[in-house]
C-alpha cells in the first residue's frame, strides 16, 4: 500500500461520543530483544518503560467502549509480567466486547506463552518482523505458522488493521507482515533510530499523516478506523507522535482528552490528514506548511517545528520515564 500524497480536503464529521473508540494502538513498553535501525521509538534491550501501576491506570482511563485494542512495543513478550497483567485488566474491564490484538516480532513466542496469551483473550496475533531490518528476518515463519495452526488459529491474509470489516472477528487468527519499501521503509518517519541512522524519508510532499498510523481520522468521520496511539503514556493522534502529545493517559481520561482536541482547529486539521494546514487558525496557511515540509524534507519534521515554534500551548504534558 502506497501512502497518498494528497490530503483530505473535506472536513470529516467529528465524533461526539469519545467514550467509544474504534481502535487504540498502545505501545506499553519500548523494551525489545532486537534493536532495529528503522525503529521509530528507540526500542531495544534498554528501551524506556513505565511501571505496572501506570499501565493499569491507563487501562482504567481508556474509553468505556473500544472495538479493538492493539498491544505493541518494543516487544510485548520482552515485558511479559506487564503484558499478562494488562491482558487480565482488559478482560476484566471489557469482557469479550473488545478484540485484543498483539503485535510481536515472534522471536520470544513459545507454545506455553502462546497458550497463556490466548487464554487471556488475545484473538489476533501479527508477526510484524518479515523484513530486512529485524534480526531474524522471518526465519521462524513456518515454525510459528505451524504453532498457530496447532492451536486452531486461522491464517488471515486480509489486512485486519485497516478494513473495519476484517478486524471485528471473534475467532483467533494470525498474520505476517513487515516493513516494505513502499510502506514503512519507504515512508520512514524522522523519528527515533531511523533519524539517528539517517534512513528517514526525505520527501516533504509524502503525507504519511493521511493514512492509518498517521493522524487522519483519529477523531472520526473517515472511512478509516478511528484510531489513536498511546506511546507508553502519551496520547497521540498518530503512531510517530506529535512533539506535544494530546494528553497523559496515566492521569487523564482518554475520552476527555479527545473531546478537548476536537474543539481545536489544529487537531482537526490533523484529523483531516492535512498537517500542512495545522497553523491556518494562527495565520500560517497550508502553502506555508507545505513550503516548510519541503524545506525540512519530511512532514513529521514540519509537525515538530509547528508545535515547538508556533503552537504555544501551556497545557503541554510532561512526565518521567523509567528506564
Amino acid at each position: 500500500m502506497t501512502a497518498p500524497h494528497a490530503a483530505e480536503a473535506v472536513e470529516p464529521v467529528i465524533n461526539t461520543d469519545f467514550e467509544h473508540c474504534e481502535s487504540v494502538y498502545w505501545v506499553f513498553t519500548q523494551r525489545c530483544n532486537d534493536e532495529c535501525d528503522h525503529c521509530y521509538n528507540l526500542s531495544g534491550p534498554r528501551g524506556a518503560v513505565i511501571s505496572l501501576e501506570e499501565c493499569l491506570a491507563i487501562v482504567d482511563h481508556l474509553p468505556a467502549r473500544c472495538d479493538r485494542i492493539i498491544l505493541s512495543g518494543g516487544e510485548p513478550l520482552a515485558d511479559r509480567k506487564k503484558l499478562y497483567a494488562i491482558l487480565e485488566a482488559l478482560r476484566k474491564r471489557y469482557g469479550q466486547a473488545t478484540q485484543v490484538m498483539l503485535q510481536t516480532n515472534g522471536d520470544l513466542l513459545t507454545p506455553e506463552r502462546l497458550d497463556r496469551i490466548l487464554e487471556l483473550g488475545v484473538s489476533r496475533i501479527d508477526i510484524a518482523s518479515i523484513d530486512r531490518y529485524h534480526k531474524h528476518q522471518g526465519h521462524r515463519r513456518q515454525e510459528l505458522e505451524d504453532l498457530f495452526r496447532s492451536r486452531g488459529m486461522r491464517g488471515d491474509e486480509q489486512d485486519p488493521l485497516i478494513d473495519k470489516d476484517n478486524y471485528l472477528k471473534s475467532e483467533a487468527s494470525f498474520g505476517f507482515w513487515g516493513a516494505t519499501e513502499d510502506m514503512w521503509l519507504g515512508g520512514n518517519w524522522a523519528r527515533g533510530r531511523a533519524l539517528e541512522k539517517d534512513i528517514w524519508k526525505r520527501d516533504g510532499g509524502h503525507n504519511f499523516c493521511a493514512i492509518l498510523s498517521g493522524a487522519r481520522g483519529f477523531l472520526g468521520g473517515t472511512e478509516l478506523p478511528q484510531e489513536i496511539s498511546i506511546q507508553l503514556w502519551r496520547i497521540n493522534p498518530c503512531c510517530p507522535g506529535t512533539h506535544r502529545p494530546l494528553g497523559d493517559a496515566r492521569t487523564e481520561r482518554v475520552a476527555d482528552v479527545l473531546a478537548q482536541a476536537a474543539a481545536s482547529p489544529v487537531w482537526r486539521a490533523l484529523n483531516r490528514g492535512n498537517p500542512y494546514a495545522m497553523g491556518a487558525a494562527l495565520g500560517l496557511d497550508a502553502s506555508f506548511g507545505r513550503r516548510r515540509a519541503e524545506a525540512l524534507q519530511n512532514v513529521c519534521l514540519w509537525c515538530d517545528e509547528f508545535f515547538s515554534q508556533h503552537h504555544n500551548d501551556a497545557s503541554s504534558v510532561q512526565g518521567p520515564i523509567e528506564v
